[in-house]
């Protein structure tokens, strides 16, 4: 069992999960992703050693005493419950590829038929595999299409031999045309259903993210790939608006709440009659203020959504949500360096309402933000309001902002409540 387990362990570890432990052959496969996942499978042994070690006790002679194998039945049947369940769900939920987007920087995005029964919530993720790879390899992502939506979609980054093996298997088949460009979710093109290989979806699962409805305003923060709950959540929050203005009368008066802040309108979280909650304004428009920014590395990163933001904008009449990109592998906005590209994108962003570098109405800003001005920025225009930070990204930058949101909830009439998750 000592020898099993730490096989398993070190497997496990960061070198060898993220392939970082380069090994001669054949020794090169006892890194990476499958290593770690296939000697999990090791633990089954060690359960059965643990029911063959429980019975050969030397200082238990009744049976009534060696109870081992009761402590271990019943996890283990709810295991092969769970697994079952899994199982028969991810068969029912076969879904048909509609879509496929190559995107720059080793990204791509896949739009499914939203199969029948399938409800999720914005900020939730889904499990995928694909037979023709593996059998047994089932890997996360997260949800980028809204619940309203009548496909769903996920996009995918590169980084591993499943997810490269699942780029070639749905780039690279015969009878299979994807659609190179930018990921906008309008527009879908079908794929020949009878050539393209099986794709099993097994959730949803819940995530950090999912719990944005609980807030008044909201402050999104994505580092890289790590914008994709993001997405699902901006095109729920447009669409909910969407729907509430199509439903109210014109001409019709709502009642509101009145408070000593009246200078802010965006209010806080009513329950529906039927017990579901909305967000409710003020002023009875329905609205909810979100702050999103984005933070990536390189230029070819804001290709990924941006078919996606020209939506929010488009949708946003209002003002809904303030979208900001962040470029970090450019010098700071105050270098000298780059004064000329920053004027001229200011003077093409306020003549055509264009970004240069994203091609959208969002503007990208270089270096990484000043987040406490952010914060200061948000807590003086929401005084007396609960602002849900959520991140998605790297464990340094949450350190960060759970500092910021413990530091402006004690020195400010705002209180700022932190969630992260990690990719």
């Amino acid at each position: 069992m000592v020898v099993l387990m730490s096989i398993s362990f070190t497997l496990a570890t960061h070198r060898f999960r993220r392939n970082i432990v380069r090994l001669p052959w054949p020794l090169n496969r006892l890194t990476g992703f499958n290593a770690f996942w296939y000697s999990h499978h090791l633990l089954g042994f060690v359960y059965v050693l643990l029911l063959v070690h429980g019975t050969f006790l030397f200082l238990a002679h009744s049976w009534a005493q060696k109870t081992t194998w009761l402590y271990i039945s019943i996890p283990l049947l709810l295991y092969l419950g769970e697994r079952s369940l899994r199982a028969c769900r991810s068969e029912y939920y076969s879904v048909e590829i509609l879509k496929v987007s190559v995107l720059p920087g080793n990204v791509f995005s896949l739009v499914m038929l939203k199969p029948r029964g399938f409800k999720y919530r914005s900020g939730q993720y889904i499990f995928l595999q694909c037979p023709a790879i593996s059998q047994f390899e089932w890997h996360p992502f997260s949800i980028t299409s809204a619940p309203g939506d009548e496909y769903l979609s996920v996009h995918i980054r590169t980084v591993g031999d499943w997810t490269r093996e699942l780029k070639c298997v749905f780039t690279d088949h015969v009878n299979s045309k994807p659609l190179p460009g930018r990921a906008k979710l309008g527009h879908l093109v079908k794929m020949e259903r009878e050539s393209q290989p099986r794709l099993l979806v097994d959730g949803p699962y819940g995530a950090p993210a999912q719990d944005y409805q609980n807030y008044d305003v909201l402050l999104l923060v994505g580092l890289g790939i790590g914008a994709t709950p993001f997405v699902s959540i901006l095109k729920d929050l447009l669409n909910n608006t969407k729907t509430m203005e199509e439903h109210t009368p014109t001409g019709s008066t709502t009642e509101t709440t009145r408070s000593e802040d009246s200078s802010n309108s965006f209010g806080s979280l009513n329950t529906t009659p039927s017990g579901k909650r909305k967000f409710q304004s003020r002023t009875g428009t329905g609205q909810a203020q979100a702050y999103f920014y984005w933070v990536t590395r390189e230029a070819g990163s804001l290709e990924w959504f941006k078919g996606v933001m020209d939506e929010v904008a488009e949708m946003d009449r209002k003002g809904q949500i303030e979208l900001h990109n962040y470029l970090t592998s450019v010098y700071d906005e105050s270098d000298a360096r780059s004064t000329l590209i920053t004027m001229v994108q200011a003077l093409n962003h306020a003549k055509h309402g264009v970004d240069i570098l994203s091609g959208t109405r969002a503007r990208t800003h270089f270096a990484r933000p000043e987040w406490k001005e952010v914060f200061g920025r948000i807590a003086s225009k929401h005084a007396y309001k609960t602002v849900g930070v959520f991140y998605c990204g790297m464990p340094l930058l949450a350190k960060e902002l759970n500092a910021l949101s413990l530091e402006f909830t004690r020195k400010t009439a705002t209180r700022f409540e932190f969630h992260k998750e990690y990719f």
